[in-house]
């Protein structure tokens, strides 16, 4: 499930290309429509920024998940048990300065050895498995089955048709980006001439009085970008380099016919052979920072005085790597799960997704077996502005509207400004599919190399609910996987006013017909009503 960039807005390419540019009780009443219920109007202070996701909306008038409530009023110093969760998505940096002490341990495997000494099949896995080996960079669905040539495919016109369209839209996107980046670069190279200096600030921009078209021009540009975020046009330059990078390996990798990317030596539309890859669950690039962003979330060591804090605490990150720069094989997926279920796991959380799938039923299948051996699987909704009701995401858990697992919990992503924005722009939704919404716009979390970085997805959104799940499970154990998929959803916060959905002002409806269960997670009420359901 790709991260969202959000610093390419509408209005940013309009004026670039025009050339101008416990015991308390559970909240029984639900948030009132946001005429009389409170808004944040003042901007998020950076500590706001960075632990957004883990506010109250009473409290701190943010649509966060009230964690640190919980942990003040509820948790305290109380001892729960360790929960594994494995995190399936791209490598994790397992050496990490807030992972290394939550990581997983296989301590029926000795590391290294070249042994398969726990006798599951896989050797030296130590702290979880690579089913990509040293893959990275991959085809989507779609591509991939064009690529194959085969035209008796049911999904071959579909794919067809997608590909032309993604094509054309990502070839456009690298135009105008181009035109972005080198905007910028005219308005940082005139700005560095009229001051004759590089590290200029917004204070002299702002003081510019000029009748030279080309440097109003290139004030004009700047003022813009800063009133956007942006410190310095070195960081635009650098943000816009990093959406060209994105946006070249669309081009080059995910939609390229001609690219073989499996590296494995398995057939993957073969499940009988299930051993292949490798111990290794590191990224093989820096750029690789998905999964360790997203086990962040989970469970980044909590007030240590580092980067970020996690959901959970007594969790264990189980990696298992499977999602590649691209679509994520079902087989893969399938057996990701399955490894992660018969090696300990209690909780799943899968920030992938996509909008083909030739073996659908494989991880279905693999999706109902968690749910029977008691495991939750939190699953991403997706980044496309879509209804899934209507336009299928998978993997999900459904078919033909029955449901096949009742331990599988699907999320939608909020922006951190409670009212009428408060669903991110770029987020699947669905009555039907979607159970709830958590934090999942511009969440600061860890990357590789013991950094930490803002991303933005339903990614971010589904490892906060599988925080939550974590710390269901820790200290109330004697719940089943069911019960605690039920808190979570029955728990939430009723949000009773209109949002704007898949970020279309003019497509404003009532949050509550975007999920299943019309609302958003709420840790504090989540453990109040576990702790009652537990006895």
């Amino acid at each position: 499930m790709r991260t969202i960039k959000t610093i390419a807005t509408s209005a940013f390419f309009a004026i670039l290309l025009s050339g101008c540019g416990g015991t308390a009780p559970v909240l029984s009443t639900p948030v009132e429509n946001i005429d009389t219920s409170p808004l944040k109007v003042s901007e998020l202070t950076e500590a706001e920024k960075q632990n957004w996701g883990h506010l109250d909306l009473v409290k701190d008038t943010i649509p966060g998940m009230s964690v640190d409530k919980a942990y003040a009023e509820i948790i305290k110093k109380r001892k729960g048990q360790k929960v594994i969760v494995a995190v399936i998505d791209s490598g994790i940096d397992i050496d990490h300065e807030d992972l290394n002490d939550v990581i997983w341990t296989n301590k029926d495997e000795i590391p290294n050895n070249g042994k398969d000494d726990d006798k599951n099949g896989y050797v030296d896995d130590v702290h979880g498995w690579n089913f990509l080996g040293e893959g990275y960079n991959e085809q989507l669905e779609f591509v991939r089955i064009l690529a194959s040539g085969n035209t008796n495919n049911p999904d071959y016109a579909r794919a067809k048709a997608e590909y032309d369209t993604e094509y054309q839209k990502w070839m456009g996107r690298k135009t105008q980006y181009e035109q972005i980046y080198q905007q910028i670069k005219t308005t940082d190279d005139t700005l560095i001439k009229h001051f004759g200096k590089k590290d200029y600030t917004k204070k002299e921009v702002a003081a510019i009085k000029t009748e030279d078209q080309a440097l109003a021009q290139a004030q004009q540009i700047a003022n813009y970008m800063f009133s956007n975020g942006m410190d310095s046009m070195a960081d635009a330059l650098e943000e816009i380099a990093d959406s060209l990078e994105s946006i070249n390996d669309r081009l080059n990798y995910n939609l390229n016919k001609d690219l073989k990317g499996r590296v494995t030596g398995d057939n993957s539309d073969d499940m009988s052979t299930k051993f292949y890859g490798n111990g290794n669950v590191k990224p093989v690039k820096k750029t690789e920072s998905h999964g360790t962003h997203v086990a962040g979330i989970i469970a980044a060591e909590r007030n240590n005085g580092k980067g970020a804090n996690g959901v959970a605490n007594n969790v264990e990150i189980m990696s298992v790597r499977a999602v590649p720069n691209g679509d994520e094989y079902d087989k893969d997926v399938a057996l990701a799960i399955r490894y992660a279920v018969d090696n300990g796991a209690k909780v799943i959380n899968g920030s992938f997704g996509k909008s083909f799938s030739t073996h659908s039923d494989w991880v279905r299948d693999a999706i109902a077996y968690a749910g029977k051996k008691d495991v939750i699987f939190v699953h991403a909704a997706g980044n496309d502005s879509k209804d899934v009701d209507t336009k299928p995401n998978f993997p999900d858990d459904n078919i033909n509207g029955q449901e096949v697992s009742d331990t599988y919990i699907r999320v939608g992503a909020l922006a951190p400004k409670y009212g009428s924005s408060m669903v991110a722009g770029f987020s699947n939704y669905g009555k039907k599919n979607v159970d709830v919404f958590a934090p999942g716009a511009s969440v600061y979390s860890t990357t590789p190399e013991s950094e930490y970085d803002t991303k933005g997805g339903t990614s971010m959104a589904a490892p906060g609910v599988a925080g939550i799940a974590a710390l269901i499970r820790s200290y109330y154990p004697k719940l089943k996987a069911a019960q605690v998929k039920q808190i979570i959803m029955d728990s939430g916060l009723a949000i009773k006013t209109k949002v704007i959905v898949g970020g279309n002002s003019e497509d404003v409806r009532p949050f509550a017909d975007l999920s299943k269960s019309a609302k958003i997670v709420n840790a504090y009420n989540a453990l109040i009503m576990a702790a009652s359901m537990s006895k």
